[in-house]
């Protein structure tokens, strides 16, 4: 059996650490990381309880209320930018969903895995060439990169997601050609863009 000093050095200790016997103040921070969200909107709760609101383009968060060491955590999307939800509702590739956003706060260490992973709808960049031109011309934005026919009147590049910037350029001009973007960087739209790609022979 215990003895009655040993129990109260024991409470003694809890009173002084409370994070190491489960309890007190929450001590342990809940925050994660955001991706794919280019857009405003995009809000989280913990626990259902106080909003937090993610900006666009925004790539971590950190819920500013402490859990306790022996409480739970539960973090979801309440809301979220206009263009997550999908034309065709049983398409479940399109929205923000919150992986690894549920477990015990028991740690010691704050927890930091959660992620939230935004995918919004895309939409089309073209790039109208103009022109004739031979064999040769490259465009690129980002890391798309696309040889282009020399029968092509039109290219569509990888579609961009709606909030996302872009920047079409020439990689490389056929040979004895001078191809030019106009107009090639911006902001992605519902509307789509077209960006136009002037080819000229000196």
């Amino acid at each position: 059996m215990m003895r009655f000093p040993l129990r109260a050095g024991i409470a003694l200790a809890c009173a002084l650490g409370l994070s190491a016997c489960g309890g007190g103040d929450g001590d342990v921070y809940i925050s994660g990381t955001v991706s794919g969200n280019t857009k405003a909107g995009l809000v989280l709760t913990n626990n259902d309880g106080p909003r937090l609101e993610i900006a666009a383009n925004q790539s971590s968060f950190t819920f500013p209320q402490l859990v306790e060491t022996d409480a739970s955590y539960n973090v979801k999307v309440v809301a979220a930018p206009d263009n997550t939800q999908p034309s065709n509702p049983a398409d479940p590739s399109t929205g923000c969903k919150v992986v690894e956003g549920t477990g015990s706060g028991k740690a010691v260490f704050n927890v930091t895995s959660v992620r939230v992973v935004c995918t919004l709808k895309t939409y089309r960049l073209t790039a109208r060439i103009i022109g004739s031109h031979g064999a040769g011309l490259e465009l690129v934005n980002g890391s798309d990169r696309k040889v282009v026919d020399p029968a092509a009147t039109s290219v569509e590049m990888a579609p961009i997601p709606e909030g996302a910037v872009y920047g079409l350029a020439v990689l490389s001009s056929p040979a004895g050609q001078t191809c030019t973007a106009a107009n090639a960087s911006g902001t992605m739209t519902a509307d789509g863009k077209t960006v136009d790609v002037t080819c000229t022979t000196p």
